[in-house]
């Protein structure tokens, strides 16, 4: 008896174990991602932030456009 196959050749239950092993990569990559996202707004936020911790208007705030900016 012939094992069934995908149209490019593998066996289904390769292509199962792949696809599964593939969504669980995804998932820690998003993982990865999100936290990165979390870590880059922190940093943002300290740099932003004026010495004594209070907001003057002199440094740009979160949730503000920084509009004509050079760094």
């Amino acid at each position: 008896m012939k094992k069934a196959t995908s149209s490019d050749g593998m066996g289904m239950n390769e292509s199962t174990e792949k696809k599964a092993d593939m969504r669980e990569r995804v998932k820690e990559l998003q993982s990865q991602v999100d936290d990165l996202k979390e870590l880059v707004n922190t940093l943002l936020s300290v740099i932003v932030e004026e010495p004594d911790g209070v907001h003057s208007g002199a440094a740009p705030t979160s949730g503000q456009p920084m509009a004509n900016m050079c760094m």
